[in-house]
């Protein structure tokens, strides 16, 4: 206890002509303000703290809404899973395996005609007849020009053998005589002249008959007696008959890529037609373009078919059926979930939160649903009426309630 109040006193003692009193009241007040001073920075730090956290938490809500904003909601579906395919059934309509429209060959007025539309009609029976009476005077005046040098070539013939039997009794020069020669050798050349232009007036006079170019039917007749008949297939609308041979007929196929292994030369396909609802008619694929079109990515097929027996007309839709080698699966979508782009069809698929951008192969379309051979599975989720914007990599969410939902 002593020793305590010696301390003290030699604490006052340091400070000489200070007080005790005034020397514990400065050390107390020094003693606040150090308080104060920590307790100050310690406020600080805790402000800086606070404020940086808040900033944090502002940029993370910043960043959370700049995602949401960004991110597309969609709605999406699985495609149903459809029957395997073993034919494929494509449209198609019936063509004359010979189609020919017939022109006139001579100008003139035709006369008559003989048979009309739906008559059968042989190679060679005569169709109509024209009357040109400007052919047949130039045909009479080519007659005439060759009877003329017929009787010039005799004159000339005579007056070169008379010429020659006078060469040895020198009674005509010899000049004279190879120039009676010459003549009757030019005479010669101007008959055949005459002859050739006279058999091209006699053929022209002969396009007067028109007559039928093969066996066929009359499909179309498109003139009557007293009409003024031009001559040639560049007069627009002058094609006097239309003739079609439909004993067989052809019916070309738009076959799509994907079915292009059915579309084999010399196998048989069946047709199938409204009129004949109960009947089905068998044709025989006869040959094909062997390339595949780049617009529409089908293969162009031509089908024959036997009508002897005049049953089916040209012109007539047909469905024609194609078996496949082997059966082929397919899944099926509504037909607003596709998206038609400059690198073909496709649809949009979900993919870890993200839109992908798939090329999908269409077999049948139904209408407000499509088949799809290609491309899909029933594990996809597709997405439903996509924007014309949806680029592969878009971030997407799921709307609720139409995940695992078939359409």
């Amino acid at each position: 206890m002593d020793d305590k109040i010696e301390d003290k006193e030699k604490t006052n003692a340091e400070i000489p002509g200070c007080p005790p009193e005034e020397v514990r009241g400065r050390r107390r007040t020094m003693w606040f303000l150090g308080v104060a001073g920590v307790t100050m920075f310690i406020v600080l730090v805790i402000a800086i703290l606070l404020g940086i956290r808040a900033r944090e938490r502002a940029e993370q809500k910043l960043l959370q809404s700049t995602n949401e904003a960004i991110t597309q909601e969609v709605r999406i579906i699985h495609p149903k899973q459809s029957s395997p395919i073993d034919e494929v059934v494509l449209p198609g309509a019936t063509q004359p395996y010979i189609n020919s429209p017939v022109y006139a060959r001579a100008s003139g007025y035709l006369v008559k005609w003989y048979h009309d539309i739906g008559s059968r009609v042989k190679k060679g029976d005569l169709l109509a007849v024209i009357t040109a009476p400007e052919l047949d005077k130039q045909l009479a005046q080519a007659q005439a020009q060759v009877e003329t040098s017929k009787a010039n070539s005799d004159l000339a013939k005579i007056t070169a053998d008379r010429w020659l039997g006078l060469i040895p009794t020198r009674s005509v020069s010899k000049q004279s005589t190879d120039e009676a020669v010459d003549n009757h050798k030019a005479s010669n050349a101007t008959v055949n002249s005459y002859m050739a232009n006279q058999g091209h007036y006699a053929e022209l006079v002969g396009f007067e008959k028109i007559y039928a170019p093969f066996d066929g039917i009359i499909t179309m007749r498109n003139t009557d007696n007293g009409w003024l008949i031009s001559a040639g297939e560049n007069t627009p609308g002058q094609e006097l008959f239309q003739i079609g041979q439909i004993s067989t007929l052809r019916i070309f196929v738009a076959v799509p890529e994907v079915y292009s292994r059915a579309a084999r030369i010399g196998s048989k396909a069946t047709l199938t037609l409204d009129e004949y609802p109960d009947r089905s008619f068998q044709g025989t694929i006869t040959r094909t373009s062997s390339s595949i079109d780049m617009a529409s990515r089908t293969l162009n097929t031509e089908v024959d078919i036997n009508n002897s027996k005049g049953l089916l007309l040209p012109g007539a839709y047909v469905r024609v059926h194609l078996a496949l080698p082997g059966q082929i699966q397919s899944v099926i979508i509504p037909a607003d979930t596709l998206l038609f782009r400059a690198q073909g069809l496709q649809v949009g698929v979900v993919r870890n939160n993200v839109a992908q951008l798939v090329p999908i192969t269409i077999g049948t379309d139904y209408g407000n649903s499509v088949q799809v051979t290609a491309g899909l599975s029933t594990s996809d989720e597709v997405i439903e009426s996509p924007s014309d914007s949806l680029v592969s990599g878009t971030p997407v969410r799921i709307a609720h309630g139409t995940s695992g939902t078939d359409q």
